[in-house]
């Protein structure tokens, strides 16, 4: 695990992580800096276990190796917390159940959904957000439309004029 970009982005995950545990949650694993390496950005691989969805920790981007996650005991109750944000990028779906994981991909509101893997992407494959997490589709057809723009024209190959289309007959 390599350090973070910036000072301020570790003191941002010290901070969050901190929080997180005033507010009942409890880290299952890191959450510190890694003994021995006290120079440089470094903060341990974490994951919190948070006690419910308005945990801050749960909806904050903190661009660093922390894990937030929450217990759900039924397939809509995940598919409820999962969509309880205001971000929209991307979700992740672990499952056996083939249905199950049609069902779950249909009804999360993200804009791009990996099955029993995570993080695949392709140029030939659209990726963009819903809600706050953008706007928009990069890669694949769609995105194609983003860089062209189009135009109509009407063309009368005969030296008739066409009738008016706007008029009652």
């Amino acid at each position: 695990m390599g350090p973070l970009a910036t000072p301020a982005q570790l003191a941002l995950i010290e901070r969050e992580v901190a929080r997180a545990k005033t507010e009942g949650a409890k880290i299952l694993h890191g959450g510190r800096r890694p003994p021995g390496l006290s120079q440089g950005w470094y903060y341990e691989p974490t994951i919190v276990e948070c006690p419910q969805q308005s945990t801050a920790i749960v909806d904050t981007e903190l661009f660093g190796p922390v894990l937030s996650v929450l217990r759900f005991r039924t397939e809509e109750e995940a598919v409820a917390l999962a969509n309880d944000t205001k971000y929209g990028l991307a979700a992740g779906i672990f499952t056996r159940d083939g249905a199950r994981s049609l069902r779950m991909a249909r009804a999360i509101r993200a804009g791009i959904v990996w099955v029993n893997t995570y993080r695949v992407v392709s140029p030939i494959a659209e990726f963009g957000g819903f809600k706050d997490s953008g706007y928009g589709r990069e890669s694949g057809a769609q995105a194609i439309m983003d860089y062209t723009r189009a135009k109509t024209i009407w063309l009368n190959t005969s030296s008739t004029p066409i009738a008016s289309p706007f008029v009652m007959r």
